[in-house]
Parts: structure tokens; sequence; C-alpha cells
């Protein structure tokens, strides 16, 4: 049987060699992921196996250097701050309109531990930026006002896009077309929405990355979007059966 992949001849180039010889390790492991994941797998496994994969790639170094540009984000990642741990019941004991009180509110009702990340040390400018992402990635569904639906995480992930080149986020948002488009064509025009919504607003706000919001529960929520020239998402309802692994990670609107 005559084999119908490309044959490399005197001369020609092999299409096929950079799998071996030039992509990083971690290849298979993020396709396999991004798979998966188009095929249904909701797990937060398989999102922490997608992110450790893109950790390995040049393309978080390039986010972090994209960050730096701005001094009070360089500032942050030079420090590689981490707050202490956050006291839920304390928070939600803050004026009712508070960042804070918004905040436990939140993560009240989905049952989120806030101190997840309580306690662990980065080892690199990388490894910082995609730990303090992930710590204050409820923070961001609260203050933006994109709820915790697929189209609503969704439109998150376009928001950090216009803010730097975040790679988790852009390859979350080419599954998220890539399902849509292929098993609920239907809610293709929404989903395309939420993200034009998100990279509209990522691109005029402040950066988000930037803030020290443990450092100002106690502000108005309200005050915080000023500040940051936010002007929150109107909810994105999601069509029943849309409810995905990113879901888990944020919050509800305050």
């Amino acid at each position: 049987m005559t084999s119908t992949l490309p044959c490399s001849m005197p001369g020609s180039i092999d299409p096929l060699a950079h799998l071996t010889t030039e992509a990083p390790s971690s290849l298979f492991r993020i396709l396999g992921t991004f798979l998966a994941m188009t095929a249904g797998d909701s797990s937060l496994e398989l999102v922490g196996a997608l992110t450790e994969g893109l950790l390995d790639t040049p393309s978080y170094a390039l986010a972090a250097e994209h960050l730096r540009r701005d001094p009070a984000c360089a500032a942050l990642i030079d420090e590689r701050w981490i707050p202490g741990e956050q006291n839920l019941e304390q928070l939600a004991a803050l004026p009712a309109g508070s960042l804070g009180h918004a905040y436990a509110a939140a993560l009240g009702r989905l049952g989120y531990d806030p101190n997840l990340h309580a306690g662990m040390e980065p080892s690199s400018d990388t490894v910082y930026v995609e730990l303090r992402l992930s710590q204050t990635h409820d923070l961001w569904h609260v203050v933006t006002g994109f709820d915790t639906s697929v189209n609503g995480e969704i439109g998150l992930q376009a928001f950090h896009l216009t803010q730097f080149p975040y790679p988790l986020a852009a390859v979350l948002t080419a599954q998220a077309l890539l399902s849509t488009t292929i098993f609920e064509a239907k809610e293709l025009p929404a989903l395309v929405q939420a993200i034009h919504t998100g990279l509209q607003m990522g691109q005029r706000a402040r950066p988000l990355f930037a803030q020290r919001w443990e450092e100002g529960w106690e502000k108005p929520l309200e005050q915080w979007r000023q500040e940051l020239n936010l002007l929150p998402a109107q909810t994105l309802v999601a069509a029943p059966g849309r409810q995905g692994a990113a879901d888990a990670a944020g919050v509800d609107n305050p």
C-alpha cells in the first residue's frame, strides 16, 4: 500500500519534521486537551493540563514581557506579590456595594474557596503571571460583569486578549468557537457577540492585571469600575446545556 503522507525528497522540506524537531514537547498534550474539551470534557483538571502545557511554550514568556510594558504590572511581577488568605465572612460583612462584599457574595453562592492559591511561591515570571491570573479570575468576573455561562466565560477570555496576549485565553476562545460551530451552530452568533463585547471592553479598560484588589476591598465596586474605565458587560444568558469547564472557574454577576 502506498502511503498518502507527503514524502521527503532530495532538496524538499518535510512538512511533518517540525513535529519532532522544533515543536515543544507539550504540543501533543495541548492538542489532546484541546480536542478533549471540544468533544465535551468539562473538567477543571483538563483546563489545568492545558495550562501546564502552554506554560512550556514561549507564549507565556511573551505575555509576561507584554505586561511589563505597563509600570504597575511590571512592579507586581518584580515583587511577585501574592496576598494573604482571605476571610469570606469578614468580606461579606463589608458594606453592600463594596468590592469585597460583592466578591464574597459571588463566591458564597458558588461555594468556592478563595484561598486555593495561598502559600504558593512562583518559580518564574511566567508562573507568577498565571498564578496571579488564576487567583484573581473570579474577581475579574465580578468587576467586568461577565457571568459564568459559556458565553460569559469566553467573553471574559476575549477581554484578556486585548489587555495582553494571554495564551490560555486564546486557546479557550478558539476551542469555544470550534466546538460551538460544530455542535451548537445556533449559538454561534451569541458567542461571537460575547467575544466582541469582551474585546471592546478589554481594549478600553485600564490594565486589570496591575490592580491590587485585595488592598481595596472596602472601595465601592462602581468606583473600581469608573477608575478602570470599565462598563460592565450585559448579562450573557447561556442556552441549555452550555455550561462548561470554565464555568466553574468564575462567579455570577454581583
